[in-house]
């Protein structure tokens, strides 16, 4: 269903995000993210003169090549448009995130590691949905090279790890009973609950 119908109005910023998820020949997974922001109508700027209509006020991007237990082991972000000169020039310190997980925290870890003059706002805003686009990217993968090659399926009574990430995922929803039965907390639930 998509959003009721506005009251008129006038469009005047465009912000668009893109998120790739790459496996590569060298066993190692590649996720980009990309985001630019765009105006309706054209401004000065001190740096850059006039910015036009729809040409990029921001255009930047970022690649976190992960091995396969989500680890960083190499970061380049790229600042190729900005309102300001020096915007790029913080680039390189997104090579801190070398060793870091992609895990619960991770988000936390970025914003002490990048947050702030540390860092840049869009380039940090972009690793969350990254990562989230890693995951997405991998597991899946991961999961249907473990079919292809006639592996067995993880053992029963497993807590799977989607278990209460949302609310289709929730230990007393019908997607958990249909799914895992065996974690299922809600009506008509066998056996113990589990509680968190």
């Amino acid at each position: 269903m998509p959003l009721s119908p506005p009251v008129e109005r006038e469009h005047l910023h465009t912000r668009a995000y893109a998120f790739r998820g790459y496996r590569r020949a060298d066993g190692l997974w590649d996720i980009e993210g990309h985001m630019t922001d765009t105006k309706t109508y054209s401004f000065p700027n001190e740096w850059r003169g006039e910015i036009a209509s729809g040409e990029p006020i921001h255009d930047m991007s970022i690649r976190l090549t992960v091995d396969d237990e989500l680890t960083i082991v190499a970061v380049e972000a790229v600042t190729d448009r900005a309102p300001y000169a020096m915007c790029g020039d913080i680039a390189p310190a997104y090579g801190k995130l070398v060793g870091v997980s992609l895990k619960p925290g991770f988000t936390a870890r970025c914003r002490e590691l990048l947050g702030g003059v540390r860092g840049c706002t869009h380039l940090l805003e972009l690793l969350g949905p990254v990562a989230t686009t890693a995951h997405q990217t991998i597991h899946p993968m991961r999961e249907r090279l473990r079919r292809q090659n006639g592996e067995p399926p993880p053992p029963p009574g497993r807590r799977p790890r989607l278990l209460n990430t949302c609310h289709a995922f929730a230990a007393d929803s019908p997607v958990v009973a249909r799914r895992w039965p065996e974690f299922h907390t809600g009506r008509g639930a066998a056996g113990p609950k589990t509680v968190e």
